[in-house]
């Protein structure tokens, strides 16, 4: 076991405090209770609305210890920007070892003592050691980039590498017998929407084998596949909440979606405990998440992605040599050679019209990068054609974009969930809200680590201390 103190970040990403509530009281989540029961119990509040409430903004305000104000990552895979060091950093700088899985939007200022896997939407931040993840990072990419693609991204190679690394890294054997499981499932049902969950487990059988050798005093483990049920089915959960409600055939197979999705984090936290019982175990959300409504009576909101690079460069013409990475949702990246290219394509991409005669993309330039958004939120025929504005050229809706067939059920809310459990720590509610900038100062408090001077927050533990030590003379 890891060497006192020690800290584990569960970062379950946009785990809803209502209803982790809810669905602790019906019996549903037993290592969530137990944790709970032992835990300083605190909601922070995001502060954050509209594109600044985005989940590749918050991380970086827990891992930084700075308001979004002050780090101003707006977009995803852009934290390398940042000339502040990442909790992380600190961390190693200090001389303890440190171990991030999966954690979003990671950046770091300088050589690890461990190692970092980033989320699977990062771009511009490799792993760490380099290489030292390439065969995993491959297939996970691939698999949630391109979750709801009709033909699986990944080649055979890439599979038997990533088998052949995991067998070596820990894959457990009750995670073989649910990967073979899932596929039989697959095969008689829709059951193809629990495959997040399962690589989640997966994920977390790498994090406990490099948790058991590398023995860090600091680690995460980041899973998203709740926050994706969430928005994807809590009209399901909740179908009264909304106009636009699913067929029988939907709730037989989507009802209880979101319970599965955090009945398996519940299993996750259970092996954590079981893993580190020595260990702080901090669980942060980040957010939370609330139905979605507003656009019900217009026919609900849909997304659509891109084919492929095919799509963009014999389709729509997007001329040079440039790679394609579609990130979370509706966006992608254009990484190209020269920005000369990069600017041709934002004025192509931008001149493209849906049938109602509105953009079809939204596009920016940044240095030789592009950042493209599709902006199709209706459902239209594959037989809809698209045009170029100021021309007589058209081009098939259906060669260029496919429908992610779901309707948006869950949106953002500041509202997040951030417990602490210590060895020996009574079980404590406290009402009042904290800001995620507490997060990283807590952290580095619980592993006996002098904050930096650009963090201005205090650690919640240190904050509570202050005030019953400025109450004691009062109660004489």
């Amino acid at each position: 076991m890891a060497a006192d103190p020690a800290v584990i970040c569960l970062e379950f990403n946009e785990l809803t405090p209502t209803l982790l509530d809810a669905f602790i009281s019906q019996g549903h989540l037993p290592h969530f209770k137990k944790l709970r029961d032992r835990s300083i119990v605190q909601t922070t509040n995001a502060n954050a609305a509209g594109e600044w409430l985005n989940p590749w903004v918050q991380w970086v305000t827990v891992h930084s210890g700075l308001d979004a104000s002050e780090h101003e990552v707006y977009r995803l895979s852009n934290a390398y920007k940042l000339n502040v060091p990442a909790i992380w950093d600190t961390i190693s700088s200090a001389g303890q070892r440190v171990w991030m899985c999966g954690s979003m939007n990671p950046w770091s200022s300088e050589e690890l003592n461990g190692h970092l896997l980033p989320d699977p939407w990062s771009h511009q931040f490799n792993s760490y050691p380099e290489g030292e993840f390439a065969a995993y990072d491959a297939f996970v990419r691939k698999n949630v980039q391109e979750y709801a693609a009709k033909k699986s991204p990944v080649s055979i190679k890439e599979r038997f590498r990533f088998v052949e690394y995991m067998l070596d890294h820990g894959l457990h054997i009750s995670t073989i017998k649910r990967i073979f499981i899932q596929l039989l499932q697959e095969c008689i049902g829709k059951h193809r929407w629990k495959r997040a969950s399962v690589l989640d487990a997966i994920q977390y059988d790498l994090f406990e084998w490099y948790y058991k050798k590398h023995q860090p005093q600091f680690a995460t483990f980041f899973s998203n596949s709740t926050a994706h049920y969430q928005h994807k089915y809590w009209r399901n959960m909740e179908p009264e909440k909304f106009t636009i409600r699913p067929t029988s055939a939907e709730q037989r197979s989507y009802k209880n979606a979101i319970l599965y999705g955090y009945q398996q984090m519940d299993g996750i936290l259970g092996r954590v405990m079981n893993l580190a019982p020595e260990a702080t175990i901090m669980l942060v959300s980040g957010l939370g998440q609330q139905p979605f409504q507003e656009e019900d009576q217009a026919g609900g909101i849909r997304y659509y992605r891109i084919h492929n690079k095919e799509s963009l460069s014999r389709i729509l013409r997007i001329e040079g040599d440039f790679n394609y990475e579609p990130i979370m949702a509706d966006e992608f990246f254009l990484r190209f050679v020269n920005e000369i290219d990069a600017e041709a394509c934002v004025a192509r991409l931008n001149s493209i019209l849906l049938p109602d005669g509105s953009p079809a993309f939204g596009a920016e330039l940044d240095g030789s990068d592009v950042i493209g958004q599709c902006k199709c939120r209706q459902l239209l025929p594959e037989a809809a054609e698209l045009s170029v504005q100021g021309t007589q050229e058209t081009i098939t809706f259906s060669e260029v974009f496919y429908w992610v067939d779901s309707l948006k059920s869950g949106t953002h809310h500041p509202d997040g969930i951030f417990w602490i459990s210590q060895p020996g720590q009574s079980h404590e509610v406290r009402e009042e809200q904290v800001s995620l900038t507490t997060i990283a100062p807590t952290i580095l408090d619980c592993l006996n680590i002098e904050k930096p001077e650009f963090m201005q927050e205090d650690s919640v533990l240190t904050s509570s201390a202050t005030k019953e030590q400025e109450l004691e003379p009062m109660l004489v």
